[in-house]
């Protein structure tokens, strides 16, 4: 939906108009819509929000199962219901919400360490250069395919992403088919399941290379969905067969067999990576854990006024998260177009194994202060309720937390920011130079 149509073009350059803006967030999903809410809603700037898609809400807008908007709005909603909320949000507080924009790049003006920011957009009205003081990519994230993830076969009908699945049976309601596997075994996959039953596809297995599944155990929707559905754990898909349709999968088991199963319906789940190519083009550094945008406790990037938000962050966590971080970073925008100032320098937050990541990754030493609620984390093993977090920098031990409840791949962890202050003051700063913050595990 597009709330409002371009100002009229400037007429600068041969067959593209050019205007300004004081803030574009590129993305309209939970994360941008949010923000822009907020931002617009304070009536000191004016707001822009551009996605490709043709209609706002990013990936919730296909998710009809209900869940959405308790962590963010205090009530179940279905994913359509949640998107359009936030869509409604960001036009009734003053933003301008523009659908079927695709941002092709940076313009020249992206390039100088000062002055406002530039990119290059098409759509169905033409080409456009739209320059903005502050620049939001709040682009999320997407599901590896079939080919990133290096299953060889031939190209039959019937594989898909949870995302093209979800497409597929709800926009497009075209049948999918009969017999189903799906690769994976956390809450997405889950998902994926309920999906392809709605649809009358008969789930005959879900399969993951761990040694369990790694749903929600306090989900009852993910407890009801695991019933029925066969597990087989410790084991890949190691071939797609068939040269039309999908006829099964070829899987390789820890223990060395080879076993098949035959199905027509191949879905592969999770396995989540930002969608950082706009930043990676924009001279954004990128953290070479997340795989998205480096930024800070204020969501601010290495580029002055390039600020970056939601899943693009960290692949990938509920849309409530994305919304209120979207939300939480209306503050440092604001600011931004007030004094404009960027941090001189960052001490970096990095992961010992068996974590994999952890988002924000920067601290600002003169402003440590930390906008989200905390530290997001995940682990590559399982981690015992006897393990603690350690956070330290320098020799020092900043802070300690132990796991009550354990920890397993694709979910979440959680880490306060209550310890943020105390990096750059006093002993933990004195002998540390350039460290990094290490966050470490203590079994």
């Amino acid at each position: 939906m597009n709330s409002e149509q371009p100002p009229a073009a400037t007429g600068r350059a041969p067959g593209r108009r050019e205007r300004a803006v004081d803030v574009l967030v590129i993305g309209a999903g939970p994360a941008g819509l949010a923000l822009a809410s907020r931002l617009a809603a304070t009536g000191s700037a004016g707001v822009e929000v551009v996605d490709r898609e043709d209609e706002p809400g990013g990936v919730p807008r296909h998710c009809f199962h209900s869940g959405f908007g308790l962590r963010d709005l205090g009530r179940p909603m279905t994913g359509p219901a949640y998107a359009l909320h936030w869509a409604d949000a960001a036009v009734r507080a003053g933003a301008t919400l523009r659908t079927g924009v695709t941002v092709t790049g940076w313009s020249d003006t992206a390039g100088r360490a000062t002055g406002p920011l530039g990119v290059d957009v098409t759509s169905p009205a033409g080409l456009e250069r739209i320059t903005a003081r502050a620049v939001v990519l709040a682009t999320g994230a997407r599901e590896r395919p079939r080919s990133a993830r290096l299953v060889p076969g031939t190209r039959p009908a019937g594989v898909f992403t949870t995302g093209e699945l979800r497409r597929t049976v709800r926009g497009r309601h075209r049948p999918v088919g009969r017999r189903a596997v799906v690769v994976g075994a956390e809450s997405v996959s889950y998902s994926a399941v309920r999906t392809l039953r709605e649809a009358g596809v008969e789930v005959v297995a879900m399969v993951t290379e761990l040694p369990y599944h790694q749903a929600d155990p306090v989900t009852a929707l993910d407890a009801r969905l695991r019933r029925g559905v066969p597990l087989l754990v410790g084991a890949r898909v190691s071939e797609l067969l068939g040269p039309g349709r999908l006829s099964g999968v070829a899987l390789r088991h820890r223990d060395g067999r080879s076993t098949t199963v035959a199905c027509d319906t191949v879905v592969f789940t999770g396995d989540w990576i930002p969608d950082h190519e706009l930043a990676r083009r924009g001279g954004v550094t990128l953290d070479r854990a997340t795989r998205g945008p480096a930024v800070d406790g204020s969501f601010r990037t290495d580029r002055a006024g390039v600020f970056a938000v939601g899943n693009v962050l960290h692949a990938v966590e509920p849309a409530g998260t994305a919304a209120r971080e979207g939300l939480l970073a209306a503050g440092p925008v604001l600011r931004h177009l007030r004094a404009g100032a960027r941090p001189a320098a960052w001490v970096p937050v990095e992961t010992d194994a068996p974590l994999l990541w952890i988002a924000p990754n920067r601290i600002d030493p003169a402003d440590p202060r930390v906008a989200t609620e905390g530290f997001t984390l995940r682990t590559e093993s399982r981690l015992g309720p006897w393990s603690s977090l350690v956070v330290s920098r320098g020799g020092r031990v900043l802070h300690r937390r132990r796991l009550a409840w354990g920890a397993v791949p694709n979910r979440t962890l959680r880490l306060s920011a209550a310890w943020t202050g105390d990096v750059c003051t006093g002993d933990a700063w004195a002998g540390s130079g350039g460290e990094p913050v290490r966050i470490s595990v203590e079994r």
